[in-house]
């Protein structure tokens, strides 16, 4: 690290490099501005094809691979445990390791409409605004996949490579079943060689995420740089603006300054850094007058099944996606989609293993091997069945939150409740399925509702209001004028729908607004 990191005065510091840091920084550099990322994870090697793993339990290890190194504390339902989330820290954050399905919301996820109410009135940005966002994030991260036939707000896709025959006879199957499925829209640029790394970092430039879609075309431009392996401990802050943000790295303690500061750590890391900031003049924390930092903590449901094609198939199913039941029946629920995954043991075993820890069971480490038995007779009775996953959407509750844990206020720590309303959707979902595929043989590979803990979102929502939100409409924080937040924390519903396009199109939204502020000072 050269001295001149340390001591040169930023346009825009960025914390964190996953879709949206990732994404506004590069906006912000091909502009030409000066931009420092400051990630807490290694930038790493490109070259190895690795994905989450929750059985390394060293923390060390876990940094070197760039996954997230310490378990989270969760409070649900009264009940405490500990337990890797699938969350990343490297460059490009958790989005090097994610499933690259990067797809359009609906224009009721963010607005009411005649015949599709939304439960909180709606964004304070519609849909028409984020059009032209939406668009030019497609183009950035190369999306492609077929158009959703039941959609009303068509996506600028580019053509995606030819289907797999198991693939194209499921999707038969389902048209015959009344379905209307199509190609999920993939965030791959699909090279010759492509290994397909959805759900592992890909070891080239294919796959687009936080890094290659972001991260790395900033550096190109000569107007950014990488600060990686370093944890900003705080922002400091008078009562009108940040005035540095303090870090350590391989030892050593020292700030950084910049003119703009765009917290993009995640829906989780963002508002614990917040709390973690109070002074003084903050004395709830950092951009807290509202009492808002961290509440409204929001995830998918993920409701996962076996799928027994009618004509059995080698490989798993990797493209396919159904709107069907996004809004059904006057319900909000989500998209059905493939997971690229076969019902085999080792899947299973993940599951069981994932389930295990987060129940009363998880502190009895001996008993987690046990999960191998169930695992073993569930793959043979599954044999050639395919595993698809409904996402359910989760809306704000304030007393679902992150919290500061004072006993270590390092540690991302959460409090969530299952609102009766969510109960009720999920097994309303879970019948709505049923009859969705009827005719297919299927079978639900859980009871109770799983929460994606690699979907947070709503922490730091945006609004009109200071009193009911954290940041204005264009996502500055209330009362600080030059502190900004570009991840999931920003939304204000989860919608039915993966978060990372909206992600990275609010992200170039957030950024053209900075760009529009620079330039009227300049």
């Amino acid at each position: 690290m050269t001295g001149d990191i340390k001591n040169r005065l930023w346009d825009v510091i960025v914390i964190g490099t996953g879709v949206g840091g990732g994404t506004l920084g590069r906006r912000l550099a091909e502009s030409g501005l000066s931009v420092l990322f400051v990630e807490q994870g290694p930038n790493g090697p490109r070259g190895e094809q690795t994905a989450l793993n929750d059985a390394v339990f060293d923390p060390v290890a876990r940094q070197v691979r760039g996954f997230w190194p310490d378990p989270i504390k969760a409070t649900i339902n009264g009940r405490t445990s500990e337990f890797f989330a699938a969350l990343g820290s490297g460059t490009g954050g958790s989005s090097v390791f994610y499933a690259a399905t990067l797809e359009r919301p609906e224009r009721h996820d963010l607005e009411a409409t005649l015949d599709r109410p939304h439960p909180t009135g709606g964004w304070p940005v519609g849909y028409d605004a984020m059009r032209p966002y939406y668009e030019q994030a497609e183009q950035s991260y190369h999306i492609c996949g077929e158009p959703d036939p039941l959609s009303r707000e068509p996506a600028n896709l580019a053509t995606p490579p030819a289907q797999s025959a198991g693939d194209a006879t499921l999707m038969h199957s389902f048209r015959n079943s009344g379905l209307h499925p199509y190609q999920a829209h993939m965030a791959a640029r699909f090279l010759p060689g492509c290994k397909q790394c959805f759900g592992f970092k890909c070891p080239r430039n294919c796959k687009m995420d936080g890094r290659s879609a972001g991260v790395e075309p900033a550096l190109a431009t000569g107007n950014a740089e990488l600060l990686d392996r370093c944890k900003v401990t705080t922002l400091q802050a008078d009562r009108t603006g940040v005035t540095r943000i303090d870090v350590t790295r391989d030892g050593q303690t020292f700030s950084l300054n910049a003119k703009r500061y765009v917290l993009a750590a995640g829906a989780l890391a963002s508002p614990r850094l917040l709390l973690a900031s109070a002074n003084a003049n903050w004395p709830e924390g950092l951009a807290n007058n509202s009492g808002q930092v961290g509440r409204n903590l929001m995830f998918h449901v993920n409701e996962m099944f076996a799928l027994w094609p009618k004509q059995g198939f080698e490989g798993a199913s990797k493209a396919i996606a159904l709107r069907d039941l996004y809004f059904h029946a006057g319900q909000r629920f989500g998209v059905v989609q493939a997971l690229g995954l076969d019902a085999s043991y080792g899947e299973i075993v993940h599951y069981l293993n994932m389930m295990f820890d987060r129940s009363f069971l998880a502190n009895l480490k001996p008993l987690r091997n046990l999960t191998r038995i169930p695992a073993a007779i569930a793959a043979r009775l599954f044999g050639n069945a395919k595993v698809f996953v409904g996402i359910l959407e989760d809306l704000p509750y304030a007393h679902n939150r992150v919290v500061l844990d004072l006993g270590n206020p390092d540690r991302i720590s959460i409090e969530y409740h299952f609102s009766d309303e969510l109960l009720r959707r999920h097994r309303n979902f879970r019948r709505a399925i049923k009859r969705g595929f009827r005719g297919q043989r299927l079978a639900f590979l859980g009871q109770q509702p799983e929460l994606n803990f690699g979907h947070p979102s709503g922490t730091l929502r945006f609004g009109d209001d200071p009193a009911s939100s954290v940041l204005n409409a264009n996502c500055r924080a209330h009362g600080l004028n030059n502190l900004y937040v570009a991840d999931a924390s920003f939304m204000p519903t989860s919608m039915g729908i993966n978060p990372s396009l909206t992600i990275a199109a609010n992200a170039l939204r957030v950024a053209d607004h900075i760009i529009a502020e620079e330039k009227s000072h300049g």
